[in-house]
């Protein structure tokens, strides 16, 4: 059987650097920090105070007041990557089969700050108990995808995958598959999360896992510094329109990029930690190259997970090391996170639309905040430190990691 090809077609996206593609790269190629304090919380009484907010958000500036009523954050951000990514696209809505349009869509966590909120005002009036009847679908994780396909009609395959924060690649890799066997012509598939609530970010600060540099916010994402203390916590949505190669240029549409590989693994070693020799790491990148029909040496550019952990900057740089040998001192890495923040869930999304923005501007962004290299590291690896600079970019891998050891990895190629 002849698999189908995959291309992308449009792309959206709101997030700490932005509320649109334009914004967010513009952020990228610049270096810009999201990071500040929080402002949604009372965050005092944390360890940590600050984290990548999306700066000025309003949701009745995208959804009517019962629409904001009824979804979670997540579930709003969702609604709005996908809106203008469908819009990105050129869909003619009225014209596709939408039998044909499906929604896989990834969510680390779901309706975080819904469960927290509905829990405390439960427990907060004793004398008459109750939850909102709005409470379970607000919630769910799978509810993002629902909505999208409510929404516009999509009568398409619509799952939600949950794998946290290797999601949003495990959702385009799922939907690539679909249409690689001729499932479906078109599908949405990114990711969402919006965790940055007093729930969240006490349960990352009792895992010891969030940066505390509370005094310096913006420098506190270093991937690969000496110094890093842990990653900065970030929100938003990424999605992308992917689409049957023919079904595309039949209806002339834009493409962005190929997605011609696709990489699963998982480390099966630790809950929250990676594999401190990188041994899924390398595993999923090496599945992503067989797939794409690609050696090591064609890769140019890598946007790596990088979240500024202590174990997992170590890991990564491993892994990448034994998947491509003296190749690593001719590709360009960089870690967006440390402009963004970790996305968790939306994560993967957000960096294939870096990997894509850096291809077609022929740009690689930086990884900022970079003062003293770990030790550890190899220092003759280009991690495009600080600033942006220009490299024509054909092939790109993005990478991604989840705790549960979930592992993700996709490439995409330059067309035209």
């Amino acid at each position: 059987m002849e698999l189908k090809r995959v291309v992308v077609t449009g792309l959206g996206t709101i997030n700490p650097l932005g509320k649109n593609v334009e914004e967010y790269w513009e952020g990228l190629r610049n270096g810009v920090s999201g990071a500040g304090p929080i402002t949604r919380f009372d965050a005092s009484k944390f360890k940590t105070t600050f984290a990548c907010e999306i700066k000025n958000f309003n949701p009745n500036d995208y959804l009517n007041r019962k629409e904001v009523q009824k979804h979670d954050m997540y579930a709003q951000y969702a609604y709005i990557a996908a809106a203008q990514a469908i819009e990105n696209s050129g869909l003619d809505l009225s014209k596709i089969d939408k039998d044909e349009v499906g929604v896989i869509w990834g969510a680390g966590i779901g309706g975080l700050d819904t469960f927290f909120q509905s829990v405390t005002e439960f427990n907060s009036n004793p004398d008459n108990p109750r939850f909102s009847p709005f409470f379970i679908p607000k919630m769910i994780a799978n509810m993002a995808s629902g909505n999208i396909a409510m929404q516009y009609g999509f009568r398409g395959p619509t799952i939600t995958t949950v794998t946290a924060c290797a999601s949003a690649t495990h959702a385009m890799i799922d939907a690539a598959t679909y249409i690689r066997l001729g499932k479906a012509n078109i599908f949405i598939a990114g990711g969402s999360e919006a965790a940055i609530t007093q729930a969240g970010v006490g349960g990352f600060n009792a895992m010891h896992a969030l940066s505390t540099r509370n005094n310096d916010p913006k420098t506190a994402s270093r991937p690969f510094d000496k110094d890093r203390d842990g990653f900065v916590m970030g929100e938003g949505a990424g999605a992308l329109i992917l689409e049957e190669y023919e079904h595309a240029i039949a209806r002339g549409a834009t493409i962005w990029a190929e997605l011609i590989g696709c990489g699963m693994s998982t480390d099966a070693y630790h809950m929250t930690a990676p594999d401190p020799e990188g041994g899924g790491a390398s595993l999923v990148m090496n599945r992503a190259l067989k797939d794409a029909g690609l050696k090591p040496e064609d890769i140019d550019y890598i946007n790596v997970h990088g979240t500024s952990t202590g174990l997992g900057d170590i890991a990564e740089p491993k892994a990448i090391k034994k998947v491509f040998g003296d190749h690593i001192y001719k590709v360009s890495i960089s870690a967006t996170k440390s402009m963004t923040g970790h996305l968790l869930g939306a994560a993967g999304a957000v960096e294939a639309i870096a990997c894509i923005l850096a291809m077609k501007y022929s740009i690689i962004p930086p990884t900022i905040n970079q003062f003293e290299l770990d030790p550890e590291i190899d220092p003759n690896v280009d991690f495009t430190f600080n600033k942006a600079k220009p490299r024509n970019i054909n092939y790109a891998l993005s990478n991604t990691f989840g705790f549960g050891g979930h592992n993700g990895t996709v490439i995409f190629k330059k067309l035209g």
